[in-house]
């Protein structure tokens, strides 16, 4: 038995639902990697936005630390854009969710940490974060064995 190759009956542009999964794969995985690039980098520059940091102590480690944990799951969620094997998808967004889920909870929780003014738009881009993901999870339901 092989590995299934995600398989729609579309086409690989961006068009069909194998064009619109590559895409969200992609887009998820530059922005995992730019997130993670800037605060292995830079941690302290990460830190100072206000939704980061919350007005809370400054912790260089854990802010290199999520750095290199966004990395690491670009990594996967990349290696799924480009082999498009459904194995490969499904563990990218699943490692992907296992963070996002967990971290949209967290923010409501801190929300006290935020001005009135700041906490609308994190709360929806963090909504989406894991929108966008559980949609492209569902989008590689279909699947065909390829020999």
């Amino acid at each position: 038995m092989t590995n299934p190759i995600l398989m729609t009956g579309a086409t690989d542009r961006l068009g069909g639902t194998r064009g619109l999964l590559r895409t969200g794969l992609v887009f998820l995985t530059t922005v995992q990697f730019i997130v993670g690039c800037w605060a292995l980098l830079f941690p302290r520059s990460f830190f100072d936005i206000p939704w980061v940091g919350m007005r809370m102590s400054y912790n260089a480690h854990l802010m290199m630390d999520y750095g290199a944990m966004s990395l690491a799951t670009s990594v996967v969620l990349g290696v799924g854009a480009v082999t498009m094997r459904q194995t490969m998808i499904r563990t990218g967004l699943a490692v992907y969710l296992v963070f996002a889920l967990p971290h949209l909870v967290i923010h409501i929780r801190l929300l006290h940490h935020l001005a009135p003014g700041q906490r609308m738009p994190l709360l929806t881009l963090l909504t989406a974060a894991v929108v966008i993901a559980v949609a492209l999870l569902g989008l590689t339901g279909r699947t065909r064995q390829v020999s």
